[in-house]
């Protein structure tokens, strides 16, 4: 016997007013001719099914909408089959959750007044256990091909095409880590050969500012070399061609991307379906007198909306600049540590801390912005669910991007250029300094930035993303079984109804909501961005994101088989709006590495000076990154004692380009800005060209597909 939905709802008092609210509505399913089939357990349980003339009426009326002849793939839909049990699903949970009760109340609103608990479609035990988890969802499978088709069968076009593109996602990075992964090696080869790091190892007579107001003393440039040789093993040339690989890599995997869609939906004959024709019928299905809803736009709303968007934006960039006070705060405190490693490394020990506050911030607004950007889309009021969930995707990317990307964006660009000079800083509240970049470059403090970042999120998060569903499911069959009655003396057992196990053990599973799918594509995409926009930084970004894809996949598989109730399947040709936004990071990554190379990475100082002043100076190329500061001119509430190891010191250097007698720039610093504004305008048209002749030169669809298209057509007419 089976049933296509289930309703659940607490046991209420005899003719109190949720138990009237209930009746009320299984009274309107009941006479649109569903079948209801009740069990009483520790909860009511509710089995719905819908009659046959209702999926008749759906396929007179799609028919209706196309005017060809239907093929044999019209007819699968009313045979036995599980594309039938998916059509089943789909409709009645439309119908049930759009049918009126005469209090004009739909299956939310009496969800939200707790007269229903959950509703849901059951779980095919056979089904899953026969295909899905022989083919799909174990760890046995973890590194062979996934069975889309079925996936589709059970869990709709929609689910299917998410791991389409998330296995094609996957696939493609083995290129991107590998191509990473030689970057980084091949950074290695010259940890300890690189000119600049030998420069700086031996620059055991160059004095440096003290890098505190108090209890600061002066200290020899030769004290960082291994943090210079880690430095320029990621700052070196080959980053430069890993950056414009990955700008083209970013372009081809989306070409590629579509090719497969096309391919993919073309064979399960959705390439001419559409999503308004779908409701529409589904609305005249529920109700004879349906009239469709107009497309409407309101630019007050938008405004209000554009209003509010802004405002948590600025909230977003004002965490940002609360985390720099925390880095420049943490600084000067570490600075004053009797803890000899805080003190020696206080700088690379604000950003680590940083780091991981940036990452607590993250999952806290994470949860703020989902809450705003549902509010903002109750608000848009969009028509369909489609539309509802793509205006929901852009604002919550957008808050998510500014949430990730506010305090990376600092330390790439702003880190060490607006924090002024010896004797003329840049303070916080007049008192503490702004960090300074490492004298070895900012890029080091960009990549562990990231490499902290995403370590955190693709092992605490992934953890507690699958131990969480997994807990409360245990939880919740400890607390929803009833005990057994205990058997008199000669009493027979009663035969317990065949159902009632099986539904209980789909309600104990964990729910899902409208936006379960929404989520793991969230979360993929901002992985990309990470792997994308800040490549350059951090070379190893797209190895860390292939092997979180492995194991995601199969978590994510895991979690919708065993874990979570049975999605409603829907159709769907495409990801959505997703592929758009992905898009945009693509361009985004080409100005984020280009900007990356130009303003943070040493590699336009050095090449300056290779060209430009090597072949006339004797003076190595550290020495001309460094400037002159007299100690008499530092500011008066700054205290550093003027011997260092026995000399008495009137000079040190400090990391800019200014003159020293007046700390203006000199010519140098305007060669080097005009250095990297050239090379920044060169490298991003370059690296666009190439992605518009990539875009150009790989068909959205394959010759193949679109033969076949045209074949049936032609036989169509």
């Amino acid at each position: 016997e089976k049933w296509d939905f289930v309703l659940v709802s607490d046991i209420h008092e005899v003719d109190s007013k949720k138990e009237i609210k209930r009746r009320k509505f299984l009274d309107e399913l009941s006479k649109k001719g569903f079948t209801i089939k009740k069990i009483e357990d520790t909860k009511l349980f509710y089995g719905v099914r819908a009659p046959k003339d209702i999926f008749q009426k759906y396929q007179c009326l799609r028919r209706k909408a196309d005017s060809r002849q239907p093929t044999s793939s019209d007819h699968e839909d009313v045979e036995d089959t599980a594309s039938f049990s998916l059509f089943r699903i789909r409709i009645v949970n439309f119908i049930v959750r759009n049918t009126v009760t005469p209090d004009f109340e739909k299956l939310h609103d009496l969800m939200n007044k707790k007269v229903f608990e959950a509703a849901f479609p059951l779980h095919e035990k056979e089904e899953i256990k026969r295909i899905l988890n022989e083919k799909w969802a174990r760890w046995g499978v973890l590194f062979k091909e996934q069975s889309i088709e079925a996936i589709r069968c059970y869990f709709g076009e929609k689910v299917a095409l998410y791991f389409a593109w998330l296995g094609w996602y996957t696939y493609l990075l083995l290129f991107a880590a590998l191509a990473g992964l030689v970057t980084f090696v091949a950074g290695t080869t010259v940890f300890s050969s690189s000119r600049v790091s030998k420069e700086i190892c031996d620059a055991n007579t160059t004095i440096m500012c003290p890098l505190c107001d108090q209890n600061c003393s002066f200290w020899v440039l030769s004290d960082t070399c291994t943090y210079a040789k880690v430095t320029h093993m990621i700052d070196n040339e080959a980053t430069v061609a890993f950056a414009m690989f990955m700008a083209l890599w970013a372009t081809v995997f989306l070409e590629l991307w579509k090719r497969k869609r096309a391919t993919v939906v073309t064979k399960w004959k959705l390439h001419e379906w559409d999503e308004d024709e779908e409701e529409l019928a589904l609305q005249l299905i529920n109700n004879l007198q349906h009239k469709p809803r107009w497309y409407q736009h309101s630019y007050f709303r938008s405004t209000v909306i554009l209003i509010l968007a802004l405002l948590l934006i600025m909230v977003l960039i004002g965490i940002a600049h609360m985390l720099v006070i925390y880095r420049a705060v943490a600084t000067a405190l570490f600075m004053q540590s009797e803890v000899n490693l805080l003190s020696k490394h206080a700088d690379t020990m604000a950003v680590m801390t940083g780091a991981v506050l940036h990452y607590i911030t993250i999952i806290i607004m994470t949860k703020v912005n989902r809450c705003v950007a549902l509010f903002l889309c109750g608000l848009e009021k969009p028509r369909t669910l489609s539309q509802q969930e793509n205006s929901f995707a852009v604002k919550i990317f957008i808050f998510q991007f500014f949430t990730n990307f506010s305090s990376l964006i600092y330390i790439a660009f702003f880190l060490g250029r607006i924090n002024g000079h010896p004797g003329h800083y840049v303070r916080i509240a007049g008192r503490w300094r702004l960090e300074e970049c490492h004298p070895s470059g900012c890029i080091t403090d960009l990549f562990i930035q990231m490499a902290i970042i995403m370590l955190l999120k693709q092992t605490i998060s992934n953890i507690m993303e699958y131990l969480i569903p997994l807990i409360s499911h245990q939880l919740r069959k400890k607390r929803k079984r009833p005990k057994k009655r205990s058997m008199m003396l000669g009493e027979e057992e009663e035969a317990e109804d065949p159902c009632k196990r099986k539904w209980l053990n789909n309600y104990e599973l964990n729910d899902v909501y409208i936006f379960s799918l929404f989520d793991e594509y969230l979360e993929m995409v901002i992985q990309y961005s990470f792997t994308t926009i800040f490549v350059a930084a951090f070379p190893l970004a797209p190895l860390l994101a292939l092997i979180n894809n492995i194991i995601e996949i199969h978590m994510d598989t895991i979690k919708m088989t065993r874990l979570h109730r049975r999605m409603v399947p829907r159709k769907a040709k495409d990801i959505g709006i997703w592929l758009q936004i992905l898009e945009a990071i693509g361009t985004l990554a080409v100005i984020g590495n280009g900007l990356v190379i130009a303003i943070t990475s040493d590699f336009i100082p050095v090449q300056v000076y290779k060209y430009m002043y090597s072949p006339c100076t004797r003076e190595n190329h550290t020495s001309m990154d460094l400037s002159v500061f007299r100690i008499q001119d530092f500011e008066p509430h700054t205290r550093v004692l003027p011997e260092f190891k026995g000399h008495h010191i009137k000079e040190c250097r400090y990391r800019d380009y200014r003159d020293a007698d007046d700390y203006t720039y000199t010519v140098q610093f305007w060669h080097i800005f005009a250095a990297r504004l050239a090379f920044l305008i060169v490298f991003e048209h370059v690296a666009l060209c190439v992605k518009l002749i990539a875009a150009w030169y790989i068909p959205d669809v394959p010759q193949r597909v679109k033969n076949d298209i045209l074949k049936e057509k032609y036989e169509n007419l």
